[in-house]
């Protein structure tokens, strides 16, 4: 964590531009915060977390190349000092869940106003967790079920980091020579996830693996 008396040093990961840009402007105004970079795409959040070692990273959940979950993921494993805040404007508990199990320390919905923005990236500078009401209340409702109950996972968590990195470029609309290509892969193994992936979530086209990134935060329905 920052000193004391030193700025928050802040990551903004947001794909779009405007949006990333009035956040950027709104917080550079105060002096108590400092945003070192801005990013567009999960990868290079993981990247320039990595480097720079901030103290958050304001993370939208719908990003392009790596999705916010996993880069969250990855963040709190290859930069432990630094919290991630999510920022979506998904509330519901498919989407807190993963995020949540990732490693996020907060998770602000959009429309909220810059005040609990604020709070929130300073509640996570000091070590402690924010999150917005609707999403405090699901956490709240899991901390209440008898102990040993679960809630029911949604269908797909059950999938191999392999498997999610390929339905996540399915997702996206990318062809198997295409995720081959990405992946470093043959396209007979890509196809041999897809046909895995679908057994698993019960897809029996395209549409439905889509339906099923959405379910589980791979990406996000207004992609």
């Amino acid at each position: 964590m920052s000193d004391s008396d030193a700025p928050l040093r802040v990551i903004l990961a947001e794909d779009h531009t405007i949006v990333r840009e009035g956040l950027r402007a709104l917080l550079s105004a105060r002096s108590d915060m400092s945003v070192v970079a801005e990013v567009g795409d999960g990868q290079a959040a993981v990247e320039a977390a990595t480097r720079l070692r901030p103290d958050v990273i304001v993370m939208d959940l719908g990003m392009p190349l790596l999705n916010g979950v996993d880069a969250t993921a990855k963040i709190r494993e290859q930069a432990p000092g630094t919290q991630v805040l999510i920022l979506s404007m998904h509330s519901s508990e498919a989407y807190v869940r993963p995020a949540i199990r990732a490693g996020a320390g907060g998770y602000l919905v959009k429309g909220s106003g810059l005040s609990d923005l604020v709070a929130a990236i300073q509640a996570l500078g000091r070590g402690e967790a924010f999150f917005s009401p609707a999403v405090a209340k699901i956490l709240l409702q899991e901390s209440r079920r008898p102990e040993g109950a679960q809630a029911s996972a949604p269908a797909g968590d059950n999938l191999t980091n392999r498997e999610r990195e390929v339905l996540r470029l399915v997702a996206e609309g990318r062809s198997s020579p295409e995720i081959a290509e990405l992946l470093s892969l043959s396209v007979k193994t890509v196809e041999g996830h897809r046909g895995r992936i679908m057994a698993k979530v019960e897809a029996t086209n395209v549409v439905g693996l889509v339906r099923h990134a959405i379910k589980i935060g791979l990406v996000s329905a207004d992609e």
